[in-house]
């Protein structure tokens, strides 16, 4: 027979001085939990046996606490089964707080304004679901679930052999997934890399925030593409950078721009071989010009290469890392994309002299990353499945696009001007008239689509509107019948009905 597993004990003072019987003060707690939301309907209970033993008091007033419980009918009591929280109807406890806005304590001091402009961010409704078009979603039904189960498992059998992978780790990573990272990458990427070099971190965004911390000081302007990526604008806006916007052109960013606006720029951020959001390449002597730039300004150069595996029309563009002579580019890459986001595993390749300085920041903010994912990853990896992966998605990916695209000219026609499609994950859809795109995208959101405003990847003034549209994440049927209803959602605007 299977045994049901124990619940979780709650937490409850008990004073054996007072003079209140200790089961009224079982009682009174658990009833106070239970109302206060702490303890939820379905939540199971300790044994009267176990919750006995665990507060140090003899059975008998822990077994009159939950006769008198059940009584009222805050707990269910089951045969075989043992004992629960009781479902309550909602006129039975009290309305709770607003955890989003409670009042200010009395006297407590006022949380400092740097972060305010993050709040914006989260109330997006773009952002509020997955499925068509989301951005950065992968094909989640199409991932190798049998593969990577079997390599969790074999991973967790071994942990009970050598305890040693269930212990502290290297602020750097585990050295078999580091070691598959730089191969993979001096491979594929052209990426100039050692295994020590490579840091393992929770994706890029965490890549983006150890950087800030270690290269840039409070008020250090940084290059950011225009339009760009807003992650990486949040990211350096916390350090308290001073944001310097460089416009992109059909070669990527537009590096003399750059230098007329700030030529002392600490740090540039650029995504040099799938512009985001745009799409371009950037081009060779731009490549050349950035890094001459860098090494005469003493400069650091942020490539974000965040899905460069996926090229359609050519084969994939390499690094602007493997460029460099110099030691100013650090590189960045996640895992995220290519195998799906709930992992949270990405690398950063760093110059040597920079490991040492990144290392002691991390050993400060969380010490090492997971063990468990980058052994997985790094078998994933080295037995050839990531490779096989990548290239049914591209084709995948491939077909998905092409959808796409053909379902924007034959639904919106010249209403639309379609970019970036040779590469990546997503496309741009311009819109060739004036209408507002955040309001689009909010209305489109009502109806189940993820349609990311182009004008909010502007730090400035917006020039073009449009969306930026995802279609990894969606099979060719979801994603004609998303493009109809984003039909009707603009003429709905353009309209003004509501």
């Amino acid at each position: 027979m299977r045994q049901a597993a124990p619940g979780i004990v709650p937490f409850l003072t008990l004073d054996r001085r007072s003079t209140v019987p200790l089961y009224r003060q079982l009682y009174e707690g658990f009833r106070s939990a239970i109302l206060d939301g702490r303890l939820r309907a379905g939540q199971r209970i300790p044994s009267t046996r176990a919750l006995a033993q665990e507060l140090r008091v003899s059975r008998l007033p822990v077994l009159n606490a939950f006769e008198q419980l059940v009584a009222e009918g805050y707990f269910d009591s089951r045969t075989g089964s043992g004992t629960f929280i009781a479902k309550m109807s909602s006129e039975s406890r009290p309305a709770p707080r607003d955890l989003r806005a409670p009042e200010p304590a009395r006297g407590r001091r006022r949380v400092p304004r740097e972060t305010d402009f993050l709040l914006s961010n989260t109330g997006d409704p773009w952002l509020g679901g997955w499925g068509p078009f989301r951005v950065s979603e992968p094909a989640a039904d199409r991932f190798p679930h049998e593969v990577w189960s079997r390599l969790l498992g074999r991973h967790g059998r071994a942990a009970r052999r050598d305890v040693r992978t269930m212990h502290y780790g290297d602020p750097m990573g585990y050295r078999p997934f580091r070691e598959a990272v730089a191969e993979y990458l001096r491979t594929s990427r052209a990426v100039r890399c050692e295994a020590d070099q490579v840091m393992a971190v929770s994706g890029s965004q965490q890549a983006l925030s150890l950087a800030a911390r270690v290269l840039l000081e409070v008020g250090s302007p940084v290059w950011l593409e225009e339009p760009g990526y807003r992650g990486a604008r949040d990211v350096f806006r916390l350090r308290n950078a001073r944001l310097v916007p460089v416009p992109v052109d059909e070669e990527g960013l537009d590096v003399a721009a750059g230098i007329e606006k700030c030529p002392d720029a600490s740090a540039v951020y650029v995504t040099p071989s799938h512009q985001y959001p745009l799409g371009m390449v950037m081009s060779a002597s731009r490549r050349l010009q950035l890094l001459d730039w860098a090494r005469r300004s003493g400069s650091w150069i942020i490539e974000d290469d965040y899905d460069s595996e996926y090229r359609y029309e050519s084969l994939p563009i390499a690094s602007l890392q493997g460029l460099d002579r110099d030691a100013r580019v650090l590189y960045v890459g996640t895992f995220s994309k290519v195998l799906f986001p709930a992992l949270r595993l990405g690398y950063l390749v760093l110059p040597r002299d920079l490991v040492g300085r990144f290392v002691a920041v991390r050993d400060a903010t969380d010490i090492f990353p997971p063990t468990f994912p980058q052994a997985v990853a790094a078998d994933f990896i080295r037995e050839g499945h990531f490779a096989r992966h990548v290239r049914k998605t591209r084709a995948l990916y491939r077909e998905r696009r092409a959808a796409l695209v053909g379902a924007l000219r034959d639904e919106l026609g010249d209403a639309v001007e379609v970019q970036g499609d040779e590469a990546g994950m997503h496309l741009v859809a311009s819109l060739n008239r004036r209408l507002d795109d955040q309001a689009v995208a909010a209305r489109a959101s009502r109806r189940g689509l993820w349609t990311m405003p182009l004008s909010s990847c502007y730090l400035g003034r917006a020039p073009r509107r449009g969306f930026v549209l995802g279609f990894a994440g969606a099979d060719e049927g979801r994603i004609r019948e998303g493009v109809r209803t984003l039909r009707a959602v603009l003429r709905d605007q353009s309209l003004g009905k509501d």
